[in-house]
């Protein structure tokens, strides 16, 4: 009740030129009443959705959980990886997500002799090829972020389709989770700052050598000030 009283003087002596004694007093009073208010709380903030689609059921569960836990909005999808790519756009229209994971299981023949030839690897075409159809819908790297690959996936092919973020630069086995902290890391981060990528992969499990990318913004939006009456 104090607080609302002192906003609604505050607001008359700002708006009623009667009550003004110079511009000096009004800039102080102001300044004031903003750090106070501040102080109290009245920020908040807005950050976007994450759409995770996983070939794997197990591992999309373990990963909503952890997402859970880090209050970061999603939305999953349990496709197979050969599947993706005939079904990602529509899914994408109808969640209308700000960051995508594509994810599953991948992996890279023993007898690989090119490393940028996708006949080796199990699933990396089908992230491409999804990769490829999402950033034909929306080009902006920043408007919609891209998460894609798996074990040993074809890493440089997937960021040159357009993905933000992928798997694997040293083609080694990566964790189910990486995916879910990179997604929160953007998601956390203000829309005015570019994540640093050393500190982003320093929170993954596997690291520079499982999981790599490019500079991308935030998606986190701050507002002032909340509402009042929730």
């Amino acid at each position: 009740i104090k607080q609302a009283s002192y906003n609604k003087k505050n607001y008359k002596f700002i708006c009623d030129k009667t009550d003004f004694r110079d511009d000096v007093e009004k800039y102080e009073y102001k300044n004031i009443n903003s750090r106070n208010l501040k102080k109290k709380g009245s920020n908040f903030g807005k950050s976007g959705k994450v759409l995770h689609v996983d070939g794997d059921f197990e591992y999309l569960v373990k990963c909503m959980d952890v997402y859970e836990k880090l209050f970061v909005n999603v939305y999953g999808e349990c496709i197979d990886e050969s599947k993706q790519p005939d079904v990602i756009l529509d899914l994408v229209k109808f969640y209308n997500p700000d960051i995508v994971v594509l994810t599953g299981h991948d992996s890279m023949s023993k007898n690989v002799c090119d490393y940028m030839d996708l006949n080796f690897y199990k699933n990396s075409r089908y992230f491409l090829e999804s990769v490829k159809k999402l950033r034909k819908y929306e080009k902006n790297l920043d408007n919609l972020v891209i998460f894609a690959g798996a074990c040993q996936s074809c890493y440089e092919l997937l960021i040159e389709a357009g993905a933000n973020f992928a798997t694997s630069p040293r083609r080694v086995l990566v964790h189910c989770l990486d995916p879910v902290f990179v997604c929160s890391k953007i998601f956390n981060t203000s829309i005015d700052k570019t994540v640093k990528i050393d500190e982003l992969l320093n929170e993954t499990i596997t690291g520079f050598s499982g999981v790599g990318g490019i500079q991308t913004r935030g998606k986190y939006r701050e507002g002032f000030p909340k509402s009042f009456y929730i």
